[in-house]
């Protein structure tokens, strides 16, 4: 049984940087009916620094939630519709000339705001999810061969609809490994599908809501993941889910852990998770633990991020995809392998 070591001077420091997340997700839920976990899911990237990979059929709200948490933390929002004729020029901005002066300005693109709404993010070309990349990593943008910072907080949240392939280009991998999380939208179930045709049935329903927090509390709240207390046991059973999706490696596992049952899982997989997979999977876990009010760590945290954070990261092999396996139940069948601490 794992223990909790954190102080009480950091529950008391945590709870007090995290205290507006409560009013965030109560505005949050005013026009978002049901969808936990893609609220939650949000509400991680926005304190781990993290961009999201939201992924749903159309109409599931995805877009009104990003708009949304936008104007929660009141920070600059822009939305950039993803086509194949874009442009890196389109997204990141480009050098303008003026005759008058004659000299070139700067002419900043939607990339510099707070949060960035890449819809349909799988329907841009090579080129633009190469500027992208970069954003995403480095959080600055190269415009007429000058580096231009991005906004503190920059946080990319894109939408990908699974349905359709048609004129859309697959993230390759190194793209989809910048996504902290990738999160799942499914349908309402009926009740709540209920409720809402009965608040937004209606020619204008109403679905603004208010400002409850600032970015500079959101960017202060980020130290509270850095006091959440992960107990040495914990990180090594994070590091056994990680390594257990990389096919060749079951020899590092534990003592303890069952390595055959493990390889014959890992055997599916053909590109494992990474060291940044790793990372991810910490702080996500860190941040789990606050969303549910915890100052600490417990092995149910890991369980519960895990499919989101590595299932986009793995790329499964012929056997697996023979067998009607997607990566998301690879990882589910690994955490049921695995002892847990």
């Amino acid at each position: 049984m794992i223990t909790s070591a954190a102080s009480d001077d950091n529950e008391r420091e945590v709870g007090e940087l995290t205290a507006f997340l409560q009013p965030v997700r109560a505005e949050l839920h005013r026009v978002l009916i049901g969808q936990d976990r893609l609220i939650d899911a949000l509400l991680c990237g926005l304190l781990c620094g993290g961009h999201v990979l939201v992924e749903g059929v159309p109409g599931l709200a995805k877009t009104l939630a990003v708009r949304a948490l936008a104007a929660t933390v009141g920070g600059a929002f822009a939305r950039i519709q993803f086509t194949p004729d874009l442009l890196p020029a389109d997204l990141v901005g480009s050098l303008m000339y003026n005759p008058d002066t004659r000299t070139f300005s700067v002419r900043h693109g939607p990339i510099f705001a707070n949060l960035l709404l890449a819809d349909e993010i799988n329907r841009a070309p090579a080129k633009v999810q190469s500027a992208l990349l970069e954003a995403m990593q480095e959080s600055q943008v190269t415009i007429g061969g000058d580096t231009q910072p991005l906004p503190r907080p920059f946080l990319v949240l894109a939408t990908q609809n699974p349905i359709e392939h048609a004129g859309t280009y697959p993230l390759p991998e190194a793209q989809l490994d910048r996504f902290l999380l990738r999160a799942v939208v499914t349908y309402p179930r009926r009740d709540e599908e209920r409720e809402i045709i009965a608040r937004l049935a209606t020619p204008s329903p109403d679905l603004s809501v208010r400002q409850v927090t600032d970015l500079a509390t959101v960017l202060r709240a980020r130290r509270a993941v850095d006091l959440v207390y992960i107990d040495r046991r914990i990180t090594e059973y994070i590091l056994d889910v990680v390594i257990a999706t990389r096919p060749g490696h079951t020899h590092e596992l534990a003592d303890g852990q069952d390595r055959d049952a493990v390889a014959a899982l890992s055997s599916l997989v053909d590109y494992g998770a990474s060291p940044r997979a790793a990372l991810a999977l910490t702080l996500a876990t860190r941040c789990q633990a606050i969303l549910k009010g915890r100052c600490h760590v417990i092995p149910q945290d890991v369980k519960d991020v895990a499919g989101a954070v590595l299932a986009h990261r793995l790329v499964p092999a012929f056997e697996a995809d023979a067998r009607g396996l997607s990566a998301a139940d690879l990882v589910n069948e690994i955490l049921q392998v695995l002892k847990t601490p």
